[in-house]
């Protein structure tokens, strides 16, 4: 639309400019907004008020029975709208060269011949009308005899009907009308038409008019006066007026020159006339509200609010002015888009970069026209007044203001050109590795995050930067230090938030909608959505926690570990362990040998029984069995003597460690406190 605007339709810039004018001074001006056959594509041309005619007491363009609009077309354009087929294919004849007063007196007024018009005069006129053979019909196939809107073309000079047209939708089911015509107006009136100036000051533009005529009159006088002279005297040569520096010669009857010529008594321009006329002035100015701020009276000093209030006292009609041509305006985009749409091929000519080619008419479905323009803020003085008592706020309470993007804002408005290269931006930056990023910190440079970096490996890198001993001696050095601190200590936040964002991502098993951007400004989530993420976020956040938290715990131990006396007290407590398995096996061998006494006592018991029975039997048994006791007494001695040896030996062993580590330690400690002596 914005090529189409600027490039393709020619014609709507001047047509534009000379709507303007009129609605200044008569109040009303239209715009009509088609589709031209004859240039096959849609025009928007200016129509001025008395070429539009309503009933009395229409409201305005959309409720009004029955829109007229006066067309004048050359013989030769009606034929190109025949040959098109967009009137009926009939001879008109020869244009009947009429005018009415409006048009007569609007030609003398601009110092055109009024006389005759040899241009066709057609009446085309947007009306309900209840046609015969085309009725209202309900769901029951039943005519309701309703008025339909249509468009109906007449040529005014033989009354011949050129063309009639629907003028709804034709999916439309309520058959609303179509509208065609944009309504221009300047100060609301009692009914269908605005006040212009014409209306609002043009008694006192005609009385100002008068009262300088007469005071340009008097100076005229004043400076060149006429009189009267005696019949006898005469001027040599003729009595044209004397130049400036010419003498002529005079014949006196008698008496000198002064006595024959009485000059008429001409006054000087009349004090009070300039006044009058200079407080009729003010006056209009008053009433139409356009009266002139004198910046020069005012304190260079004066607070900026104060300044405000004055240019809003001054162009407060002005603002509601241009905020009823802002709305005007709003509704013929939106006429412009849908004639687009609607005569729009259905394809690209090219590859689009998001979509496809043949999405063309659709893409107007999807979007609207609005325009994004303030029309509160009429000119560009105002506008940077108010900047200005921005930025004075923001001097109270800078955390809470984006100073960069404030500052921005009032280049652009200012018209600077370059705006982003003079005040970078967060939202101008591209990504970058890490590196790259702490150079921009170094050098004052924005810093921006972007969602699908590896933040932890960003923020190990900005971590390390910024506990560089080297660097942050250099760094400190700087008068911008603090800033640089700040900068830098904000983007790892950023990348910190990212990072916290991905980990819940990860408990949760799914994405979280995207992040919300600065420039959108309307983006929120479903109510029920947000409730659900809410209630899944909370399970996830909190097995970020105890994951987050074990793993800490595991850290502080590892680093537990590594300290000299955790490892000494762990070795006291190896050494009590290995005493206790010590004292532990000792008991068990003492166990294993009074079980083996009361077995060689139970044999014994078993010998004496037998020996009753034989004695050489017993005798041998004897022999035998004490045999047997001494090996076995032998054996359980040997190993309580094994058992006893190895303990100690790892007692010993142990305590020989842990006093060569205790040793080598204070050995370790000794040279260190001798440096620290020597320096």
């Amino acid at each position: 639309m914005n090529y189409q605007l600027t490039e393709v339709m020619k014609e709507y810039r001047p047509e534009h400019e000379r709507m303007l004018l009129s609605l200044a001074l008569s109040g009303n001006a239209f715009k009509k907004v088609y589709y031209d056959p004859s240039l096959a594509r849609q025009t928007a041309v200016y129509i001025p008020a008395e070429d539009i005619v309503v009933p009395y007491g229409a409201a305005n363009l959309e409720t009004a029975e029955r829109v007229t609009h006066r067309m004048r077309k050359t013989k030769n354009d009606l034929k190109k709208l025949q040959y098109a087929g967009f009137y009926r294919d009939i001879d008109l004849g020869e244009p009947m060269r009429v005018m009415d007063e409006v048009e007569k007196q609007k030609a003398e007024d601009q110092g055109f011949s009024a006389s005759t018009d040899d241009r066709f005069l057609l009446l085309e006129m947007h009306v309900n009308l209840n046609l015969e053979g085309y009725p209202d019909i309900d769901d029951d196939n039943n005519e309701t005899g309703i008025a339909l809107p249509y468009v109906v073309t007449i040529e005014k000079g033989t009354g011949t009907i050129l063309a009639i047209r629907r003028n709804w939708r034709e999916d439309d089911k309520l058959k609303q009308k179509r509208q065609h015509f944009v309504h221009y107006g300047y100060i609301p009136g009692f009914g269908f038409y605005y006040f212009g100036l014409i209306h609002l000051i043009g008694g006192h533009s005609k009385a100002a008019t008068s009262l300088l005529r007469q005071l340009v009159d008097a100076g005229t006088l004043s400076n060149l006066p006429g009189g009267l002279k005696s019949r006898g005297l005469r001027v040599k040569g003729d009595d044209t007026p004397i130049a400036p520096g010419e003498f002529r010669d005079v014949d006196v009857p008698s008496g000198a020159i002064r006595d024959n010529i009485l000059p008429l008594p001409y006054k000087e321009p009349s004090q009070t006339l300039s006044l009058l006329m200079d407080k009729i002035v003010e006056d209009g100015r008053r009433f139409a509200a356009v009266s002139d701020l004198k910046v020069s009276d005012m304190s260079s000093q004066a607070p900026v609010g104060t300044t405000l209030a004055i240019l809003e006292r001054v162009l407060k009609v002005m603002s509601a002015v241009q905020a009823r041509i802002y709305y005007a305006m709003k509704q013929e985009f939106k006429l412009l888009a849908g004639i687009i749409r609607d005569y729009t091929p259905d394809e690209y000519s090219y590859e689009p970069e998001v979509g496809t080619r043949k999405a063309k008419k659709s893409d107007y479905d999807d979007v609207d026209v609005i325009p994004v323009s303030d029309p509160n803020a009429a000119t560009m003085s105002q506008k940077i007044v108010q900047y200005q008592a921005v930025l004075q706020l923001s001097q109270t309470a800078p955390q809470l203001y984006n100073l960069p993007y404030l500052h921005r804002q009032m280049i652009e408005t200012l018209g600077v050109r370059n705006a982003e290269k003079i005040v970078p931006l967060p939202d101008d930056q591209k990504p970058v590795d890490p590196v790259t990023e702490n150079m921009h910190a170094m050098m004052g440079k924005p810093l921006k995050a972007f969602v699908y970096q590896d933040h932890e490996a960003h923020i190990q890198v900005h971590m390390a930067f910024g506990q560089d001993p080297k660097f942050a001696q250099m760094i400190g050095q700087n008068p911008m230090a603090q800033q640089i601190t700040a900068s830098l200590q904000a983007h790892i936040m950023e990348h910190l938030a990212f990072q916290y964002r991905r980990d819940i991502e990860k408990q949760l098993g799914a994405a979280l909608p995207p992040v919300p951007q600065d420039d959108m400004e309307d983006y929120h989530l479903p109510p029920e959505l947000e409730v659900q993420i809410a209630q899944v976020s909370a399970v996830a956040a909190q097995r970020l926690f105890q994951k987050d938290q074990a793993e800490l715990q595991a850290q502080q131990m590892a680093q537990q570990m590594q300290d000299p006396l955790v490892q000494m007290q762990q070795m006291d407590l190896q050494i009590k362990q290995m005493q206790a398995q010590t004292k532990q096996m000792q008991a068990q061998m003492e166990a294993q040998a009074k079980m083996e006494e009361l077995r060689l006592k139970e044999q014994k018991n078993i010998i004496d029984a037998a020996a009753k029975e034989d004695e050489l039997r017993l005798r041998e048994a004897e022999i035998s069995g004490r045999q047997q006791l001494e090996a076995a007494r032998l054996g359980a001695d040997i190993e309580k003597h094994k058992a006893q040896e190895s303990g100690r030996q790892q007692i010993e062993g142990t305590k020989l460690g842990f006093e060569i580590a205790k040793a080598r330690e204070e050995m370790e400690k000794e040279p260190a406190k001798g440096g620290e002596t020597k320096e």
